[in-house]
């Protein structure tokens, strides 16, 4: 018999589906999402005493309809609301929510063309995706409070819009929407931008659920393919990028015995497939490249002159200064570190990486191929000082001392 789940676990996977529920039932976005926190603290206290219930999302959704039926009576414009209440209440509060992922629904309707294409992200970041506000933030490289009224906004405008069926004029701009705030959730799992540990396996995990089950709804798509070979791909690596003290260890050094075999076999067949449908969108041409790493032997078999064209490519089609440095690593791998310094430099000096740790740990493992080691030692602690998580941090700081030792 399996152990049972974690009350958390089980609260943070239930939440979306419960969401969804509420505003299908009752529409008001913003004031059903608190309803949804009141019942989750609610069953954070009554489960441990009484037991997880054999239903717990209709528990929750039903203490969390209570919650939202008492504030919306409670506005001053309760005899609207109750009147849209008695329309809308035909199925019991208590009832399961229905087999379908209620999750994707809320993603889509999270995706809404009535929000911009950044509060679309922040706002499913936020309700789907269990992000902090101050994650997400970091995740758009823009303040914390800025973040705070991009959601805050973003609510309000959702506010009065129901779930309804996805309009085939509406799928594609609705689509991509979904396919960068899955990647964006993954990612933040994936190499969690803060916190005391270099993974939040719970959302590369969720991203990952998520990602399959929109292929199955949408298997013709081939940027929802190609995401979901880019996430197992990147996620077959996982456990061999820490060390035994939650240290980052680089590719180079990783022991490729534990990158698990079946998810990049599942990942190369996904893109292999996916690839001869059309032109490449961004996330195929990075399934693309991340298959070439797990498919080679060693770092030193890495077929680098490929994937320095394939980034050649993912820049024409999708540029920002993240794909431009790892387009510069290619470069340095394929070519050399002499010629890749300068697009490296330009990285750095680019306003929108100012805090990001990556640019300088970049240029540190530069200066060190060539033999620089003071400019190396300097740019480690520089991005030493950006980095937010501790093992990230100590492993930076110790390859700063290291050179610091062989220098002297």
């Amino acid at each position: 018999m399996s152990a049972p789940e974690p009350v958390g676990d089980l609260l943070r996977r239930c939440a979306p589906q419960v969401l969804t529920a509420l505003v299908r039932r009752y529409g008001h976005f913003d004031a059903a999402e608190d309803a949804v926190q009141e019942a989750l603290l609610a069953a954070v206290v009554a489960w441990p005493e009484s037991g997880v219930p054999d239903d717990p999302r209709a528990w929750l959704v039903a203490v969390a309809a209570r919650k939202l039926i008492d504030a919306l009576r409670s506005d001053s414009a309760r005899a609207r609301r109750e009147e849209l209440l008695s329309l809308r209440t035909g199925a019991a509060a208590g009832q399961a929510v229905r087999d379908t992922d209620d999750t994707l629904e809320l993603l889509f309707l999270c995706c809404h063309p009535a929000l911009t294409p950044a509060d679309r992200i922040a706002l499913t970041l936020r309700a789907v995706g269990g992000l902090t506000t101050a994650e997400i933030a970091r995740a758009f490289l823009v303040a914390e409070a800025t973040m705070g009224k991009r959601i805050t906004r973003a609510k309000r405008k959702i506010a009065g819009i129901g779930l309804a069926p996805l309009a085939p004029a509406e799928q594609p701009e609705r689509l991509a929407a979904v396919l960068h705030v899955l990647y964006l959730i993954f990612t933040e799992g994936y190499a969690a931008t803060a916190g005391p540990a270099l993974h939040r396996t719970e959302l590369s995990a969720e991203a990952i659920r998520l990602a399959r089950l929109l292929h199955r709804l949408l298997p013709d798509e081939a940027e929802v393919t190609g995401v979901l070979a880019l996430m197992l791909l990147t996620d077959a690596r996982r456990a061999a990028r820490t060390g035994p003290g939650g240290e980052p260890v680089p590719m180079a050094e990783q022991d490729r015995t534990r990158w698990d075999a079946a998810a990049i076999a599942e990942g190369t067949a996904l893109i292999t497939a996916a690839l001869p449908t059309g032109i490449p969108g961004p996330y195929q041409l990075q399934a693309a490249i991340a298959a070439l790493h797990d498919e080679a032997p060693s770092d030193a078999a890495t077929d680098w002159p490929q994937i320095e064209l394939l980034y050649r490519e993912l820049r024409a089609r999708a540029d920002n200064p993240v794909t431009a440095l790892n387009h510069a690593v290619a470069v340095a791998m394929a070519r050399g570190p002499a010629t890749a310094l300068p697009l490296v430099l330009a990285c750095a000096a680019d306003p929108r990486l100012a805090s990001d740790h990556r640019p300088d740990t970049v240029l540190g493992h530069l200066y060190e191929r060539l033999g620089r080691r003071a400019e190396a030692g300097a740019a480690f602690r520089r991005a030493a000082a950006l980095a937010r998580t501790l093992p990230r941090e100590r492993y930076l700081l110790a390859r700063a001392a290291r050179l610091a030792e062989s220098g002297e």
